[in-house]
């Protein structure tokens, strides 16, 4: 019978395209009968089939016992296929591995290298903690053989023996510590052996630190760069038990860090500097400083030379680790990091992010906030199609259809796809992280690092137009205040902050808050499609109420408040709209200088009728925050419109009529008691509780009742179309389309500088109304400048060039010879600006602010927080994962200090637990058993005394019977004395 080897297997699923399983089906039935045969050939070959198949997913553990088999076969290709089966098939709850324990103990023993390489290899794929402790007795002479591939396959070995039963690294240490200490140690058995100390000094450092004085030979003398990684990794959990190690350590990794070509060791030199705590212990000195810049030097050099993904990315990671003992030095490298905010690869782009806000000062704020807005402004927004998880051909992945063994193996690759040079799109969570890292930056410490708040101000208008989208709050949505995807309320809680802390920018920032809340701006102010930033208007909302007498248009901001689109809003932002209204009507009415003429009567009454027509319908409203407002301000307008028609005007305009007093002095006197001003979070902790205060008794005994009862009365959603103005979304608004621009126009276009990190020009970042407005501030303020040239006092650029004639009047030929030429005399120009002293134009002074701090009860608290202050992030490590996959948790208990391992007061493990309980019960047995063997004997003692005692008394009696009964009586006696005696075990007299 002619039986196919695995090239035939191979070749038979090529040539099988279609039909694969099919043919895998028959050669399983085919292996399954090959397998059962007494010849170790062809079992063999089947089981090696078996595991190619095993490869795609089929299931070969039924032929676990026929693995054992090949195992056992004495010739070597064999056992190797055996071997190889076992790792691909065995677990460790598989039935015959407790079968397979005696067989891999034989092959351990083995005088040939080849073969106990076999079961070396194959023991930490199926090990459990059973086989652990049986083998572990003949591993550990396998650490003193002839051979060093032996040696270091031992050492691997028993490191994964160690993670599945920690107690079996005990007596193996000794030996593994010897080998590591051997100077004549072949160096890939000293590799291993330091891997392995590497793995477990993490989680007890101190084991190994009397190890520091060898390790750090082998890290000087050594020349293997993966080892020095391993070193370096390992001193880094050494130094902060021995601070020695520092000044020890610092020559070498500073001579790697400079000579190294190896970027994984200089990176790896860079890390261990910092993790080890090298570069915080000498910071402040002339040596520290010398390897700070090196460090960053190196850093930015495998960011520029390398242009490696990967080695960017590991570099912002070490550059980040530096930044927090010396962001000046960071901060100096500026310009490749702010290259990696637009870098494809969102993974650099965020470690960039995270970055740029810890190196952020006084002076690359602007730089750096502008290259952040230039970003959000002209990157399109990631849509549903750029999502990887999206992307089918990640998902089909590489199809080979190679049709024969001799034809080149093709693959279907996705078509390349067409790069371009638009910015790549941005996700919305990444929007959101910018726009987030833009308030932190610029609110570090009460803003300071801020030294223009005008431009601040402006730059919180322009993050709501780039705001995207997020989940649309409804009338419905009553109770829930945390809104962690909408950044416009961290925009709206930036522009409150500045204005209650900086009295002298208060106009600026209620002129921005009034921009957003005109209904007729709206269309400018936010984005245009979605409903992104529409959280802001509850801040400024409160803003315009608050600040009122700021108001540049208060008719305005009241026509906004009380438009029907204000229904629209979630309910939070519309009471806060509420208590805008009463306020803005306040400032509008409580001037008492004017006279109360017809007009000013009319004007009023008038603006009360619509606010109560506004308020009415508000009294029903589903949100008891909105109603208990809308009823309140509803009977306060009410009341001011009767004292308003019930108060005469003038007869002549000349005569001075006094107003009403409810509306300019008692209505006014319900908002302008008191400032409000910041509170530190403190302070509430500071505020003693009244002795009469009873929060135990409710303040409604029915409160249960109302509010079943009011659930009953539910709205009707069908016929009520005051509900479905509550309830119904905004509808979105619709994009403008951009218009093309000529020739002759990009001609007499203002200048525009090229885009760099160091000019970022607020008109790539702010919108056209923004730079508008701050041009004609600019122009009002240098008006009387002499120096100042303004760039749109002329079309153009100046001058108008023959060139720029050609193209306005429509590319006519051009007249060379009409050229005028003019004769320089550069001598006399020489001379006449030496003796003429250029004058630079003064530059805009910032103004000065005063930041208000917060108010708090007794002293203020130095560790108190608040939520605008940023904190300094902490250092936090990661969870070390085994690269086996397997659980090392067991490891930190296990201690390999010679006290510990000599007894002491060590804290005893699971195992010696065990120990010492099995122990003691074997001690208890056998102590019952020592018992009962000396009950034992001493019964028998007394069996054979009591068998002496009956003897001797029958002898006595014959020998008393043959001499006489006159003695008897004497006799009797005698014996009765006889018997004491020998019972105290005296001999018997004659």
């Amino acid at each position: 019978m002619f039986e196919k080897s695995l090239y035939d297997l191979i070749r038979g699923l090529r040539t099988h395209k279609g039909t694969e399983q099919e043919y895998i089906q028959s050669s399983l039935k085919e292996c399954r009968q090959e397998i059962r045969s007494n010849d170790m050939d062809l079992k063999s070959t089947a089981l090696m089939k078996l595991t190619y198949l095993e490869m795609f997913g089929h299931d070969m553990s039924w032929a676990s016992f026929n693995v054992l088999e090949v195992m056992s076969s004495p010739k070597y290709r064999h056992k190797r296929t055996g071997y190889l089966a076992a790792v691909q098939s065995f677990r460790r709850d598989t039935e015959v591995l407790m079968l397979a324990e005696n067989q891999l103990k034989k092959d351990i023993c083995s005088p040939t290298p080849t073969v106990i390489s076999l079961p070396l290899g194959a023991v930490p794929h199926v090990v459990n903690p059973g086989m652990a402790n049986s083998i572990l007795g003949d591993l550990i002479p396998r650490l003193t053989h002839s051979h060093p591939a032996i040696r270091k396959k031992t050492v691997v070995t028993l490191y994964r023996l160690a993670l599945v039963y920690p107690e079996t690294l005990r007596p193996a240490w000794p030996k593994i510590k010897d080998r590591l200490l051997d100077d004549n140690e072949d160096p890939s058995v000293t590799a291993a052996i330091v891997n392995v100390v590497c793995e477990l000094g993490w989680r007890r450092p101190q084991d190994f630190l009397p190890l520091a004085p060898r390790l750090f030979d082998l890290l000087v003398e050594g020349k293997n760069n993966w080892m020095a990684i391993k070193l370096i990794k390992l001193f880094a959990t050494l130094t902060p038990l021995e601070p020695r190690l520092i000044k020890k350590l610092l020559p070498p990794l500073t001579k790697l860090i400079r000579e190294t070509t190896a970027m994984s060791l200089l990176y790896e030199c860079i890390n261990g500097i910092i993790e080890g705590g090298i570069l915080e212990a000498v910071e402040g000195t002339t040596e520290g400083e010398e390897v700070a810049r090196l460090c960053v030097g190196k850093l930015r050099g495998m960011m520029i030379i390398e242009g490696d993904a990967n080695l960017k990315y590991v570099a912002l990671l070490a550059f980040d680790k530096i930044v927090r003992s010396h962001p000046h030095l960071v901060s100096q490298q500026q310009d490749v990091i702010l290259e990696c905010i637009d870098d494809p690869d969102i993974s650099i782009r965020t470690c960039a992010l995270d970055l740029v806000v810890g190196m952020v000062n006084s002076e690359n704020l602007i730089a750096i906030v502008g290259r952040l807005m230039r970003q959000l402004r002209n990157a399109p927004v990631a849509s549903s199609a750029d999502d990887p998880a999206n992307d089918r051909g990640r998902n089909v992945g590489v199809v080979p259809y190679a049709e024969s063994d001799d034809s080149d193996a093709e693959e279907s690759l996705r078509p390349a796809e067409k790069r371009s040079n638009q910015p790549p799109p941005l996700p919305e969570d990444y929007r959101i992280n910018v726009i987030r890292r833009i308030l932190e930056m610029c609110s570090r410490d009460t803003y300071a690092n801020i030294t223009d708040f005008e431009w601040y101000i402006d730059v919180l208008a322009q993050l709501v137009r780039v705001s995207p989208s997020t989940k649309f709050a409804t009338a419905t949505d009553e109770g829930k205040d945390n809104h962690p995807d909408d950044v416009g309320y961290a925009i709206g809680c930036e522009l409150q902050n500045v204005a209650v802390r900086v009295r002298s920018v208060r106009p600026e920032v209620v002129a921005a808050a009034q921009s957003l809340v005109l209904v007729d701006q709206r269309d400018k102010m936010f984005p245009a499609s979605g409903n992104g930033g529409q959280g802001v208007l509850e801040y400024a909302g409160w803003l315009v109420g608050e600040y009122a007498n700021f108001l540049a248009k208060p008719e305005s901001i009241m026509t906004s408040l009380l438009h029907s689109t204000s229904l629209q809003l979630p309910p939070k932002t519309l009471a806060v709209f509420l208590q805008a209204i009463p306020k803005i009507f306040a400032s509008m009415s409580g001037n008492e200088q004017i006279s109360w003429t017809p007009e000013r009567k009319t004007f009023m009454s008038l603006l009360m009728a619509r606010i109560i027509h506004f308020l009415e319908p508000l009294s029903t409203h589903p949100s008891l925050e909105v109603q208990e407002r809308a009823v309140e301000y509803l009977e306060l307008m009410r009341l001011a419109a009767e004292a308003a028609s019930g108060t005469a005007t003038g007869a002549a305009y000349d005569e001075f009529t006094e107003p009403p007093l409810l509306l300019t002095q008692a209505i006014p006197a319900l908002f302008s008691s008191a400032e409000l001003n910041p509170v530190a979070s403190s302070a509430q902790r500071k505020v003693p509780l009244p002795e009469d205060l009873d929060l135990d008794t409710p303040i409604n005994l029915h409160l249960n009742a109302l509010l079943a009862e009011a659930e009953l009365s539910d709205f009707e959603m069908d016929d009520d179309d005051v509900y479905a103005a509550y309830t119904s979304p905004v509808t979105s608004y619709t994009s403008t389309e951009t218009t093309s621009m000529s020739a002759a126009e990009r001609l007499d276009a203002p200048h525009k500088e090229p885009t760099s990190y160091q000019n970022a020009v607020e008109e790539e970042y702010l919108d056209p109304d923004i730079i508008a407005r701050r041009k004609a501030e600019r122009r009002e303020r240098y008006k009387d400048d002499p120096f100042y040239i303004d760039p749109e006092g002329q079309q153009g650029s100046g001058a108008v060039t023959p060139l720029g004639s050609i193209v306005r009047a429509g590319n006519e030929e051009l007249d060379i010879d009409a050229i005028p030429i003019m004769q320089l005399e550069l001598e006399s120009k020489g001379s006449g600006s030496e003796e003429v002293a250029r004058a630079r134009s003064p530059r805009r002074v910032p103004r000065r602010v005063e930041i208000v701090g917060d108010e708090t009860l007794g002293a203020p608290d130095t560790d108190s927080l608040r939520e605008d202050i940023v904190p300094p992030r902490a250092a936090f490590s990661k969870g070390k994962k085994s690269l086996l996959e397997v659980d090392s948790s067991g490891l930190g208990n296990l201690s390999l200090s010679d006290e510990d391992m000599g007894g002491g007061n060590r804290r005893m493990s699971q195992l010696d637990i065990e120990r010492r309980e099995q122990e003691e019960a074997e001690m208890k047995k056998a102590l019952v058993e020592v018992e009962r063997l000396r009950l034992e004997m001493q019964r028998a003692s007394e069996r054979v005394e009591a068998r002496r005692e009956t003897v001797v008394k029958k002898k006595k009696k014959k020998v008393r019977k043959v001499e006489g009964a006159e003695e008897g009586a004497v006799k009797k006696k005698k014996k009765k004395r006889r018997q004491v005696v020998m019972d105290e075990g005296a001999p018997a007299e004659a």
